[in-house]
């Protein structure tokens, strides 16, 4: 196998300093994010007006993933990226009005049919709510309200497609950070009731979009009035996004499968869907920081590398991916497990947010943690997917990972309650990594198996001891210093147990290649 490693080198550094842009912007969002759900956390508490904000905004959320960013990564994003590689600049710029006047009227008409079909849509979501009007009623107008949002959030990620597909990174990363500063706003100027919510994420809306405007013009995309169903580029989209629309379809229906688990209140007790919610928040931070913008840095690279006739350059990119999400995702894992309830208590502590919330809500975050490196992964393997145009095998896998999400919900929630939906999550998730990661094995013809499994079992060696930091020194200090402490020796035992990713990165991430 012949491998050109300084061309990899190169691919590695380049999509390193990509994910750097995205991670860090996508960092202040997180951290914005944090605030914000701090904010709801000890103005509602997990109850009523909480519950209703986590339903009602769950459901245009679903079809962001569903038209927008699902289909952005599985088709648009590399079928603009092979013709900006190999079409003239017009004709990407055509194709670029074709699709976006097509996305324009499917959102316009999914968001008038979702205001008008509210009431039927939040009690299929949230079955358990119908027994109890004010909050069904609540989460309804809440709903209605915020629907606008998935035309504003769509065309704001086709706007996020055309940048990353020229791998321009930095204005669509930093795009989300408004939709948390509107919401603290609104909700902090607005009061306790859902006008501040609602308010705060359709501002949102209209400042994501309005800020990548000046970075498309910038480009050279000047909009046109244009509709061409026969266009092959289009076409090639549709091909491509069928498949993933049902596979962001059933990755949001396993969502909601938590959902309307965690509104039956007689099996699992009263705020359950916002203890999970706020729980998987924090899953999230790493998840978007580090995995979502690698995958999505590595995204345009590993399309062209499918392009080539000799894949071991994809090889060699997909393999450090993933190891590069295990470096980070493993010690995240004991963080989570270790720290679940000082983490909790020390962010959403305090208002209404009471004991039992906390306790409630670490305990979910315990069990989430388990499927973490498995959440990470599997973003990494699906970029891989989506680059060899394969957008059917996510689809099914998705679908299998729903299945044994309902088969462990139904078997966990009652002995476990909350705790058991969320290993479920995790369940389902290790599952589904699994059988993505043999099935691209044997597509590919191997990944750097060995490579992969040596660096997995030296981080966690690294990421155990850690964990052992962390939880002596919270038990003498505090959660803070305990993080503190546990990075620093996160970094050492890397060195003592020969992690070659740490060094590798802090190489990409400082220096310049040498001879």
């Amino acid at each position: 196998m012949s491998i050109n490693k300084s061309s990899s080198f190169e691919h590695n550094r380049s999509v390193t300093r990509s994910a750097g842009v995205i991670g860090v912007f996508t960092l202040v969002s997180r951290l914005l994010g944090f605030i914000r759900d701090m904010v709801i956390a000890r103005l509602f508490g997990v109850y009523l007006n909480a519950q209703a904000f986590v339903i009602a905004f769950r459901i245009p959320n679903l079809f962001r993933d569903f038209v927008g960013e699902g289909a952005s990564n599985a088709a648009i994003v590399p079928t603009l990226s092979e013709y900006s590689l190999r079409a003239k600049k017009e004709e990407f710029w055509e194709l670029s009005n074709i699709v976006l006047n097509v996305l324009m009227i499917i959102l316009s008409v999914i968001t008038i049919t979702g205001i008008i079909f509210s009431p039927v849509i939040v009690r299929v979501i949230a079955p358990g709510f119908i027994a109890f009007p004010e909050q069904l009623e609540a989460t309804i107008r809440l709903n209605r309200i915020i629907f606008p949002y998935i035309l504003l959030i769509g065309l704001a990620v086709y706007a996020t497609a055309i940048l990353n597909s020229l791998k321009d990174f930095a204005v669509s990363a930093f795009a989300p950070c408004l939709l948390n500063i509107s919401i603290i706003a609104c909700a902090l100027f607005l009061g306790q009731g859902t006008t501040g919510l609602a308010s705060g994420i359709l501002l949102g809306g209209v400042l994501q979009l309005a800020v990548q405007v000046p970075a498309l013009f910038k480009k050279g995309f000047r909009f046109r009035p244009v509709i061409d169903f026969k266009h092959p580029g289009l076409r090639q989209i549709g091909r491509l996004m069928l498949p993933r629309l049902a596979s962001s379809g059933i990755y949001q229906l396993n969502n909601f499968v938590d959902s309307a688990f965690g509104s039956l209140i007689a099996v699992v007790g009263d705020g359950g869907v916002a203890v999970l919610y706020f729980a998987y928040r924090l899953i999230q931070f790493p998840i978007g920081v580090f995995s979502n913008a690698l995958s999505q840095a590595m995204l345009p690279t590993l399309s062209t590398q499918a392009l080539e006739e000799n894949r071991d350059n994809l090889k060699l990119t997909l393999s450090w991916g993933l190891r590069a999400v295990f470096f980070i995702m493993l010690p995240a894992t004991a963080v989570f497990m270790v720290l679940a309830y000082p983490l909790i208590s020390a962010l959403f502590g305090g208002g209404k947010f009471d004991f039992n919330s906390r306790l409630l809500t670490a305990n979910a975050l315990f069990f989430y943690s388990i499927g973490l490196s498995a959440y990470g992964g599997t973003k990494i393997l699906q970029s891989c997917f989506f680059a060899l145009k394969d957008t059917v095998t996510p689809a099914k896998m998705a679908a299998l990972a729903l299945a044994m999400n309902i088969v462990f919900n139904l078997a966990l929630m009652f002995p476990m309650k909350i705790g058991g939906l969320a290993l479920s999550t995790s369940l389902s998730g290790l599952a589904t990594f699994t059988l993505l990661f043999l099935h691209l094995k044997k597509r590919l013809g191997g990944i750097d198996e060995r490579a992969i499994l040596s660096a997995f079992l030296r981080i966690l060696s690294a990421s155990l001891c850690m964990a052992a930091v962390c939880f002596l020194v919270n038990r003498a200090l505090n959660v803070w210093w305990a993080l503190f402490c546990g990075g620093l020796s996160y970094a050492v035992f890397c060195f003592i147990f020969k992690v070659s990713e740490f060094r590798m990165i802090v190489r990409w991430l400082i220096f310049k290649e040498r001879g």
